[in-house]
């Protein structure tokens, strides 16, 4: 444990001799322990048994004033001086870390990190616009040159093959990225990740037959499953309390990012022999990305957990730029111990926490991770990303002179579409927390069951622009909830105990049902004509019907409050949409020494 800070570094980190004046009268600024769980080292000198402030402190009114003029003052006098002040829920400045929410340190740490979501994105976007290119030949017959082919000629079934291939390797990058994290590190498995991202790319870049084309797929989709666990990982842990609901979707979102990023680039790289260069891009991403990781530091959590305080305390302070970590650190520490002594006790095995045998019945909430998980797969939404463009094709009837034109209004519309998705979920992770994931989920999967119903009337009426149209839609109000939910509900619904188990199972049922649906995709297009998305109408109302009738809500709740609400059988769990307010400042503070007393 870090020594406590004296009353004189609580209000402000001292960089310099002119700070020192400020910090004896800012001392006294921070909250009661009733508004903040306290760690055991805070002193005592300024807080009596019962939690309030002692009688000669004074009132909270006067020392956030003389606060303020001493900020004023000091900035004054000391221009030079860089002191990043944070205000809590009463608006009372200091440096508290765990008041903190974004910094420029802790942003860009969370954007390399995320490079390889960017990555991920390329790699499921690259494969659209150019797909009756490499598929059907569309700009010539197949012709070779340097003993590489124009294009790879095959069945629409061969092709669903290829493309599904990648979220079957996500599901196998996925199964073994907890353990490689655990043993490397955050930051060194994102680095060693990069050696699939580049394998993939070159086996993809210089493919001259099918199979070499899906094994450079597969071993993409590697990369892809990694990234997926390893990134929402580093940053979940990298990230300060009041900014993990914006890191939470920031996964997602450069996750589409990358997607249109390579949709634009598409447009000019989809000829032959260009469109090996596309592929081959995303080993360029990786490499950069690898150089860049030398320069952030490992997750502070990850570090302590190996025993390597000094370096945890550096790697959070890094994170922190120049707030003060002391309290943050200390309650990093001993949240870690109390998670360590319950590691010592024997954990459920899987069938138990499914089959509800352990200390919480959590059928309900088993269910519902692993339901939203299995939703967000079938909603058809990844079919619009991977197959966009051969069903605009069709809506609009282009001829085999008009699919030779690059580009064509089938590629052009699909930019649209990858570019609409990421400004859905900034969208959506602006009101998340305002409204609810359960409200959310239940808008947002009716209005993409009534929009897929549109883009079959359009298909049927024969209206391209409708079909266009229905699917712009149609992807904005998927990506607003049913996108990114089911990624938050394991760590808001799952206590720590089941949390492995469980995650690993829903991330095996999301990718396997990703590849089914890649892989069925263009059999359905061709079996059902305009009614192609038939189907998702009625998974997607499915998922409407679980939201109203099944979904726990999460807004604004412990874990501990989420379990008692809803531990049981799965049943229905119908309620109202009333707000949930946010606790203000009477919890009860967590006393961390009685818990690892009775765990001991």
């Amino acid at each position: 444990m870090t020594p406590a800070p004296t009353a004189a570094t609580l209000g402000v980190h001292e960089v310099d001799d002119g700070a020192a004046a400020l910090s004896s009268q800012a001392a006294h600024a921070l909250p009661t322990s009733s508004s903040l769980p306290l760690p055991p080292s805070r002193p005592a000198s300024i807080y009596h048994a019962s939690g309030e402030m002692s009688a000669s402190t004074p009132s909270f009114a006067d020392t956030t004033s003389a606060a303020n003029e001493s900020i004023s003052d000091s900035k004054k006098h000391n221009k030079a001086r860089s002191i990043i002040f944070e205000s809590d829920e009463s608006g009372i400045a200091h440096t508290d870390s765990r008041y903190a929410h974004l910094n420029r340190s802790l942003i860009l740490c969370a954007i390399v990190a995320a490079i390889s979501s960017i990555n991920y994105g390329w790699v499921i976007g690259s494969i659209n616009i150019p797909a009756q290119v490499i598929e059907q030949c569309a700009i010539g017959p197949e012709t070779w040159t340097n003993g590489f082919p124009s294009c790879i000629p095959m069945s629409s079934t061969l092709w669903g093959l290829v493309v599904g291939l990648t979220p079957l390797g996500a599901w196998a990058g996925s199964m073994f990225s907890g353990k490689a994290a655990d043993r490397f590190g955050r930051k060194y498995t994102l680095m060693l990740n990069n050696i699939f991202f580049v394998a993939g790319a070159l086996l993809s870049g210089t493919a001259t037959s099918i199979a070499q084309l899906a094994i450079g797929r597969f071993v993409s989709g590697i990369g892809c499953g990694v990234a997926a666990n390893i990134v929402s990982t580093y940053n979940s842990e990298a990230s300060t309390i009041r900014a993990r609901g914006f890191l939470g979707g920031f996964q997602q979102l450069m996750i589409l990012v990358g997607l249109f990023i390579s949709q634009v680039v598409s447009i000019g790289l989809s000829k032959a022999p260009l469109w090996r260069v596309l592929f081959s891009v995303s080993a360029a991403i990786a490499i950069g990305q690898t150089l860049l990781l030398v320069f952030i530091p490992e997750s502070p959590k990850y570090l302590a957990s190996k025993g390597k305080v000094e370096e945890s305390r550096a790697s959070l302070q890094k994170l922190r730029a120049k707030l003060d970590i002391s309290f943050e650190f200390d309650d990093m520490l001993a949240a870690l111990e109390m998670s360590q002594v319950n590691e010592t006790l024997p954990k459920p095995s899987l069938w138990q926490v499914l089959t509800g045998r352990t200390e919480h019945d959590l059928r309900h909430l088993v269910f519902s991770v692993l339901f939203l998980m299995l939703a967000q797969q079938w909603s058809g939404a990844k079919g619009v990303m991977f197959y966009s463009t051969e069903v605009l094709t069709t809506s609009f009837h282009l001829s085999d002179s008009e699919k030779e034109h690059i580009p064509n209004i089938a590629q052009l519309l699909t930019l649209g579409i990858g570019g609409i998705g990421a400004v859905a979920v900034i969208i959506g992770m602006n009101i998340l927390d305002r409204v609810g994931r359960r409200t959310v989920l239940i808008c947002s999967s009716l209005m993409t069951s009534i929009f897929a119903a549109v883009i079959v009337i359009g298909s049927k009426l024969d209206v391209g622009p409708l079909v266009a149209t229905a699917m712009y839609v149609f992807n904005l109000v998927f990506q607003c909830g049913a996108g990114f939910i089911p990624y938050l509900s394991a760590s808001e619904l799952l206590p720590y105990y089941a949390l492995g188990s469980i995650s690993g199972l829903a991330a095996a049922i999301n990718c396997l049902t990703l590849f089914v649906v890649s892989f069925i995709f263009p059999i359905l297009d061709k079996a059902l004509g305009p009614y192609l998305f038939t189907p998702f109408i009625v998974t997607n109302f499915i998922t409407f019907f679980f939201g109203v009738f099944f979904m726990p809500e999460a807004k604004g709740k412990p874990i501990s409050q989420v379990i008692e609400e809803y531990q049981g059988p799965i049943r229905i769990v119908a309620g109202s949409f009333k707000r949930v307010k946010k606790p203000v400042g009477n919890e009860t503070p967590v006393n961390f020494d009685s818990q690892l007393s009775k765990a001991k």
